[in-house]
């Protein structure tokens, strides 16, 4: 396993760091790790690519309906 110094990371960069570590639960090193692994390894496909991709090859999708417009029930003041 490689070794990595960060030096000079400026002091609002490593508070919002410390903020990520905290959500997560993991050490300042775990954290680090995954954001690297995320960024340099991202998944091979974009999902909503992936997906529009798959719509279009089966025609795509029919936007010819419309949703009923919303009606209040009877009773009830709608807003402005």
């Amino acid at each position: 396993m490689a070794t990595l110094t960060i030096r000079q990371l400026d002091e609002r960069t490593h508070a919002r760091l410390r903020s990520r570590v905290a959500k997560h639960g993991r050490s300042v090193e775990a954290e680090v790790r995954a954001i690297l692994g995320a960024t340099v390894d991202p998944p091979e496909e974009n999902f909503l690519l992936a997906l529009h991709a798959a719509m279009s090859e089966d025609g795509g999708v029919d936007d010819r309906w419309h949703l009923p417009c919303r009606r209040a029930p009877a009773g009830h003041a709608q807003r402005p």
